[in-house]
Parts: C-alpha cells; sequence; structure tokens
C-alpha cells in the first residue's frame, strides 16, 4: 500500500487539462513505486463550454499563451447543434477502462483528436469510432459500454466526488496521505507546488513509521 495518493479530476474536452498533462506524467514518472495514481472523470456543466466556435478561439488565445503553449488549440471540435452537452466523449473514456484501458492513453486520444485535430468527438459516433479503430476495439461492444448504466453511473459518482471537495477548477490534484493529510489544488497545473506537497507527505508518513517502530501503537492507557 502506497503512503501517499494523487487523483486527478479532469474533463476530456477541458483545455487546460490538456495543458496539464506534461506535469501529470512528470509526477508519475518521478514518483513511480512512491505513490499512487488515479485520474477520475469530472463532467463540465453545458454552461462551462464556449457557445460558439469564435468564443472558443478566443479562449484559446487567451489560455495559449499563459500556458506558453508553441501551438494554439482547435475549435474544430465545438457543435453547436449539442448545447454544451459533451458529455460522450468522457463515457467513451470512462468505457476504456472496461476494456483494460485504465492508464491515459484512450482519454489523452480522445482529448488530442479534438483539442489538436479539431475531431467532433462531442458526437458519439465520431468519439466510439475514433477510439475503435485507433485501439482496435469492437465497435458495437465499446458503443454499448459507453452508453451503460454502469458506466454513466461511474461518470456521475466521480463527477460528484469532484464537487464534494468544494471546488469548481479544472486541472484538480487530490494529494492524501496515511496519516489523513489532505492537499487540494483546483485550476492548478504547476509542478513545482504539487512535489513539494507530495515530498512533504512522503517525509511525514515515513517519520510516522519510524516513531511506530521505536515506540508501537498508542497505550490503550
Amino acid at each position: 500500500m502506497h503512503q501517499v495518493k494523487v487523483t486527478y479530476y479532469l474533463e476530456v474536452l477541458s483545455s487546460w487539462c490538456h495543458y496539464a498533462e506534461p506535469v501529470w506524467t512528470s509526477l508519475q514518472e518521478r514518483y513511480h513505486g512512491k505513490v499512487e495514481f488515479e485520474w477520475k472523470l469530472a463532467l463540465m456543466l453545458p454552461g462551462d463550454f464556449p457557445v460558439s466556435q469564435a468564443q472558443c478561439d478566443w479562449f484559446y488565445r487567451r489560455s495559449g499563451p499563459i500556458s506558453q503553449q508553441p501551438q494554439m488549440l482547435s475549435s474544430g471540435w465545438f457543435d453547436a447543434k449539442l448545447k454544451g452537452n459533451y458529455e460522450a466523449a468522457n463515457l467513451v473514456a470512462e468505457a476504456g477502462r472496461d476494456f483494460g484501458f485504465t492508464d491515459d492513453r484512450l482519454r489523452r486520444f480522445l482529448t488530442t483528436s479534438a483539442l489538436r485535430d479539431g475531431r467532433k468527438i462531442g458526437e458519439p459516433d465520431t468519439a466510439v469510432s475514433l477510439v475503435a479503430q485507433k485501439f482496435k476495439l469492437n465497435t458495437s461492444k465499446l458503443r454499448a459500454a459507453a452508453e451503460s448504466k454502469a458506466v454513466r453511473q461511474r461518470v456521475e459518482a466521480s463527477t460528484t466526488a469532484f464537487h464534494a471537495h468544494k471546488i469548481n477548477q479544472r486541472p484538480a490534484f487530490i494529494i492524501t496521505d496515511t496519516i489523513g493529510d489532505k492537499a487540494v489544488f483546483s485550476g492548478l497545473g504547476k509542478i513545482e507546488p504539487l512535489v513539494a506537497t507530495i515530498d512533504s507527505m512522503l517525509a511525514d508518513c515515513t517519520a510516522y513509521a519510524s516513531f511506530s517502530a521505536h515506540f508501537g501503537p498508542i497505550p490503550a492507557k
């Protein structure tokens, strides 16, 4: 059992989550074997999405320079007729777990397909088709999983858990340890504060373990 766990809450179509992916990768590499890592989906509300492709482009012109991106994202994924309901892409990402894709590959592919290539993955047919072709999955089975009650319940549960932390910005990183500490980072995608927090928690857990080895459990009386 790991002493520290990092839970990453994301939305497949969030540009800020996309920008934070290198940080997520770096953390996993840096603490491989020492820290437990898990990603969970936190759906955005329809009102959180741009209302037009032009507005989406404006957001990308703002966020790109702020996060020092070398390439502007594509707004081609925007689909006015969906009216901000882009949950299909997230359901397909979650369904990927049922086919063994518990890592970052499948969900990142969906994000890249939209934000870099402009593919309209808000459409269930497009999201399922792209993933099935890329990862050689049965299209019918993937669609059935993405439309299943079980997958929807998992996504709804993780979204509820996200909001239970009293936060609304993604990416969000929740860092917990075995001695009861919890640190919440919402909307922050810089690696330095995350590393400092993880290192501090690991050190504290080691100190507690050392104390326990020397003095044992708390006396009953």
